[in-house]
C-alpha cells in the first residue's frame, strides 16, 4: 500500500531527520529560548545545559500546561462557561494531584488580581477616560478571566 504526501512524519528520535519535533508537533510547545532561560534561571551561573535536556523540558511543559489546560476546559464546559479562570486552574491542579502547588498559586493570584485593579483603578484616574468602556478586559489576562464571575454566561 502508498502512502501519500499528507501522512504526518513519524515523530521522535527515531525519524528520517533525527529530531524529536515537526510540523504542527513543534508548535504547540513553548519557545526553546524561554525554557533555557528558565532552566538556566535555576541553576549555578557555571552550569550548561544540552539541547537534548532543553527541547525534553519543553516537550515536559506543554504537556503540563495542555494537561491542565485540559482538565480546565473541561470544567467549565460542565458548568457552561467559554473562559476558563484562575479558580479552574486550581481546581485541575488539585483534581490532578498537584496539591502542594494550591497555596504558592493562591498567593500568586491574589497579587496579580491585585495588581490588575492597581491598573485599571489608575487608568480610570479622574480628568481621563480612558478604560472605562471595558474594550481591553481581556487583555490584561491573556484571555483568561481573572474576574471568576459567571454573571456575563
Amino acid at each position: 500500500m502508498s502512502t501519500t504526501g499528507s501522512a504526518a512524519p513519524a515523530e521522535g528520535p527515531d525519524n528520517d531527520t533525527g529530531t524529536s519535533t515537526h510540523g504542527h508537533e513543534q508548535e504547540r510547545y513553548l519557545p526553546i529560548a524561554n525554557i533555557s532561560r528558565c532552566m538556566k534561571g535555576a541553576l549555578p551561573e557555571s552550569s550548561k545545559v544540552s539541547r537534548e535536556a532543553k527541547e525534553l523540558v519543553q516537550e515536559a511543559t506543554s504537556e503540563f500546561i495542555s494537561f491542565i489546560t485540559s482538565e480546565s476546559s473541561d470544567k467549565c464546559m460542565r458548568e457552561r462557561r467559554k473562559t476558563i479562570c484562575g479558580e479552574d486552574i486550581l481546581y485541575a491542579m488539585r483534581t490532578l494531584g498537584f496539591e502542594e502547588y494550591i497555596p504558592p498559586l493562591m498567593a500568586y493570584l491574589e497579587r496579580y488580581r491585585t495588581l490588575e485593579q492597581s491598573r485599571r483603578n489608575e487608568k480610570q484616574a479622574p480628568g481621563t477616560s480612558e478604560g472605562t468602556d471595558g474594550e481591553d478586559s481581556e487583555s490584561d489576562g491573556g484571555g483568561i478571566d481573572d474576574s471568576a464571575k459567571d454573571d456575563t454566561s
